[in-house]
């Protein structure tokens, strides 16, 4: 269905490649974000990014909120609250297990949300498979902190699945990147409020270090701004049902994005728990997609 996908007549791109553009973005934002860990805890790294995005994009769309319906608001807040929460567990995840682990783990939420969406044995029998995948992650780590990494990624997993549906709810409510602007402040507040209780000492740090504000603008525009506005483009013309096919590329994107970035190597069993869980991820949603074709 995705190949026969007419191109856009004006030049548009593909709803399709807007996701593909968007793993690859965000990936390389994460690994860049990894960087930073040194000097800034995961929180601070997240309120730097959450706060450059926010910033440039309300100066962009300068969106009219006083216009807006209580609808339309609270879409906005609830997308906002669940990006930043995503990102905030997903950050504390990523320091204690790799790019790849963390993201394969936590692309169970999206996989749990198309299994939402579907019914019957087979589906039941892709989840046994993806659970068998994060067991031998459980496994191939070993000790408290990698368990508490996997953990993490799980929970960032479920707010993924929440911000998939939050995101397409705003991105029907609201024109052009507006709700998506008003989300990063949201989202902005929550991490500054996180960061205020967990590292309050660092905020200064990150906001007056040229190199530190520079690499946070750069997170900032490739973790956020590129890959939130094309997943919100894309959600408008597709269900979220094949925008989650499309997703299960990040495990692969973030193996890559680690590697290349981060020289962070996978050993196979990790990589076969990766296969897995991907693999797992794409049979749920065709699944989920069959079958809402048969109702129809």
């Amino acid at each position: 269905m995705l190949s026969g996908m007419p191109p856009d007549l004006l030049g548009r791109p593909p709803a399709p490649a807007l996701v593909l553009g968007a793993i690859a973005s965000v990936q390389c934002g994460s690994a860049v974000a990894r960087t930073l860990f040194d000097d800034l805890s995961p929180s601070t790294v997240v309120l730097l990014r959450l706060v450059v995005s926010a910033v440039v994009l309300l100066a962009i769309t300068r969106p009219r909120v006083w216009r807006w319906t209580r609808e339309q608001a609270l879409s906005a807040v609830v997308l906002g609250l669940a990006m930043g929460g995503m990102n905030l567990v997903f950050y504390e995840s990523l320091q204690r297990v790799p790019l790849g682990v963390a993201v394969t783990v936590e692309f169970l939420g999206p996989m749990l949300l198309a299994l939402a969406q579907s019914r019957g044995l087979v589906e039941g029998a892709w989840a046994l498979l993806a659970g068998v995948g994060v067991a031998l992650l459980g496994l191939a780590g070993g000790g408290s902190a990698p368990a508490l990494g996997l953990l993490l990624a799980f929970l960032a997993g479920l707010l993924w699945a929440a911000y998939i549906l939050a995101s397409a709810r705003t991105g029907r409510l609201l024109p052009g990147t507006q709700g998506l602007a008003v989300s990063l402040a949201v989202g902005a507040v929550l991490a500054a409020l996180v960061t205020g209780v967990s590292e309050p000492h660092t905020v200064a740090k990150a906001f007056t270090h040229g190199s530190l504000l520079a690499h946070g603008a750069a997170v900032a525009l490739l973790s956020s701004l590129v890959p939130y506005s094309l997943e919100m483009s894309a959600l408008r013309r597709m269900p979220t049902r094949v925008f989650g096919v499309l997703m299960s590329l990040e495990p692969l994107g973030a193996t890559l994005a680690g590697l290349a970035i981060l020289g962070q190597r996978l050993t196979v069993v990790e990589v076969v728990a990766l296969v897995l869980v991907s693999a797992a991820s794409v049979g749920v949603t065709l699944g989920a997609r069959a079958a809402a074709a048969a109702a129809a």
